[in-house]
């Protein structure tokens, strides 16, 4: 962080006269500005300007949509709901149509009934087998009003009067039945004159009070999907139950197939950016690391707005984009390292960086261009001295797979390469920092391919990085040496070698091969590429395959667990974390 430095004291001159009287308040108010000046974020001049405000996070959509969907207010954060829709600016525009309720499901315009066992508390299923039933037919008194208040006057004449909102009118409409030659009846029946049967369409989307058949509400607007948002208690930010997560913002339904709903969440992006921090990290770690998170989800969000647009929205809720879940996890802590880095990204050029992070890297970051083929300045791999503190807290940090020749030929032919058995497996290329490029894979009739970057690696080898060596290949992994603990590390090659007898006396290792004794008193010469029976070359040590790495995930960007440790083992600020990942970025204040 950048330090400022209060003006000499000592230069002013003291004398009689008028003069320190003149010049105290000035540097009282320097002083008082350098101090300000000193605890603000270390941030650059604002020179990007988010495209939204409202992110669209889809929730349920695709093979997941929902034939129902229950919203329930928070105790206390919360007092029912208003209706309308979000504009192309996604904002809300409100229908004038309110509930009390703070219980409400929004469901598919069909015949459905209460299924009390359903989801995580209860939901409404298609057809008519329940005890509660919400028939898709209804009598239409008349041809709708301008407003909603219009229409409900007709509608209250009804215990079972609702209003529909359709293109613009209001609609009365009266009773639930499963059928139409019920509605028919009913009309008769019930003494309407002129009345007719209304079934809404494929895109009406019909509200109840939750696990009963009463209808609030119905929404029918062609294309444009219904909005629902809480209503605050005072000025209390309002929080949502949803399939047993709470959510800031509002709702957003939608029968894109003419079916089930699909279900976007409406929020800030500093709420959003606040129910993907403790998913994405954990509540307890330290706040700089949080905040480096923070930075780079919110980023994030803003490079990979499109992502989704085929499907009506910005981001999913999964790893494919970031992990969200609402208010669950949130604590003061991931709280206060959002609240303290609001309206903060990572920039390049004046535009945000693409702000890629993963677990661990092993050692080293990978630069982009190595592992997904696009080249970016600020996406370059750099060794990492950091994880070094945190491999015992991270119990996956070490990996190995292992296939025999016959496993590895099946895997390979399994996933559409036409080889015979395999002979022999070689990494071929390294990168810069010492990560594998790719590698070579050879059978038995001397068919080779070539393996490359971090998609065709996992594919055919089943790596969780980059970082990894093969036993038994002949080729010393980047630094090379001898394997100590783990084949993450090694001694230096060419080194003088020290070994303490039970005495605790110590002499130098000779020249020549050495050998290492296991725990059943097996004895292997020890090698520079990790050791053996077999080092012929083939990667193959009696017949397996074992492949040795370190770190999870792709690689690019920042270490989750590297930015753990800069904060919490060497006191470096969120800044200085993210400067140290993607290098030549700034920190923009918007």
């Amino acid at each position: 962080m950048s330090k400022t430095t209060s003006p000499d004291a000592g230069s002013a001159k003291l004398s009689s006269g008028g003069f320190i009287r003149k010049s105290i308040r000035p540097v009282v108010f320097i002083l008082a500005l350098c101090m300000v000046l000193s605890l603000l974020p270390p941030v650059t001049a604002s020179s990007y300007t988010p495209a939204v405000s409202t992110l669209r996070i889809g929730i349920f959509h695709g093979s997941s949509a929902l034939a129902s969907a229950n919203l329930q207010n928070v105790d206390g954060m919360g007092r029912g709901y208003e209706f309308g829709y979000y504009n192309s600016s996604r904002s809300f525009v409100p229908l004038d149509v309110t509930t009390n309720e703070t219980r409400i499901t929004m469901m598919m315009d069909r015949n459905m009934y209460w299924d009390p066992g359903g989801a995580s508390s209860g939901e409404y299923r298609e057809g008519t087998s329940g005890s509660v039933v919400v028939g898709c037919f209804h009598i239409q008194p008349d041809q709708g009003y301008s407003s909603f208040a219009e229409a409900k006057v007709v509608a209250d004449r009804y215990t079972d009067g609702f209003v529909r909102y359709q293109a613009g009118r209001y609609i009365p409409l009266v009773g639930q039945f499963a059928t139409r030659d019920s509605a028919v009846a009913a009309i008769s029946s019930r003494g309407f004159s002129g009345a007719t049967v209304n079934s809404g369409t494929s895109n009406t989307i019909t509200v109840t009070r939750t696990g009963t058949n009463t209808i609030l509400f119905e929404y029918e607007n062609g294309t444009t999907p219904f909005g629902v948002r809480p209503l605050p208690i005072a000025n209390e930010k309002p929080e949502t139950w949803f399939r047993g997560y709470r959510y800031n913002g509002g709702f957003r339904y939608e029968r894109r197939s003419g079916t089930l709903l699909t279900v976007v969440n409406m929020v800030a992006t500093e709420d959003y950016v606040k129910g993907i921090l403790p998913y994405e990290m954990s509540n307890t770690w330290p706040l700089e690391a949080l905040k480096t998170q923070a930075c780079c989800a919110r980023t994030y969000a803003m490079t990979t707005l499109n992502r989704h647009s085929a499907d009506g929205f910005d981001l999913c809720v999964e790893i494919h984009c970031q992990v969200y879940r609402g208010r669950n996890q949130s604590n003061a802590r991931t709280d206060q390292a959002v609240d303290e880095t609001a309206g903060m990204y990572v920039t390049y050029n004046g535009q945000p960086a693409e702000t890629y992070y993963s677990a661990a890297n092993g050692g080293a970051s990978e630069s982009v261009v190595n592992v997904w083929g696009t080249a970016r300045p600020y996406l370059i791999g750099v060794i990492d001295p950091y994880e070094a503190d945190i491999i015992s807290m991270y119990r996956s940090y070490y990996w190995s797979v292992s296939f025999t020749q016959a496993q590895l030929t099946q895997r390979l032919r399994d996933r559409g390469y036409d080889f015979a058995t395999i002979a022999s497996v070689r990494v071929s290329q390294r990168t810069p920092t010492g990560n594998v490029l790719s590698v070579v894979i050879t059978d038995v009739n001397g068919k080779s391919q070539t393996f490359t970057r971090q998609s065709q690696l996992r594919t055919a080898l089943g790596v969780a990085t980059q970082n990894f060596s093969i036993v038994g290949s002949g080729e010393s992994q980047i630094p090379g040496g001898i394997y100590v603990n783990s084949p993450a590390q090694q001694l230096p090659p060419g080194a003088q070698y020290i070994a303490i007898d039970g005495t605790g006396a110590a002499a130098a290792v000779p020249g020549g091969t050495m050998f290492a004794i296991d725990g059943s008193g097996n004895v292997t010469s020890v090698d520079s590429s990790g050791g053996g029976t077999s080092s012929d070359g083939t990667g193959f040590v009696n017949g397996v395959i074992t492949i040795n790495g370190a770190g999870n995930g792709h690689l690019v960007g920042m270490s989750q667990w590297g930015a753990y440790s800069m904060a919490r083992f060497h006191d470096k600020t969120f800044d200085e974390i993210i400067k140290f990942y993607f290098p030549g970025v700034d920190i923009t204040q918007t």
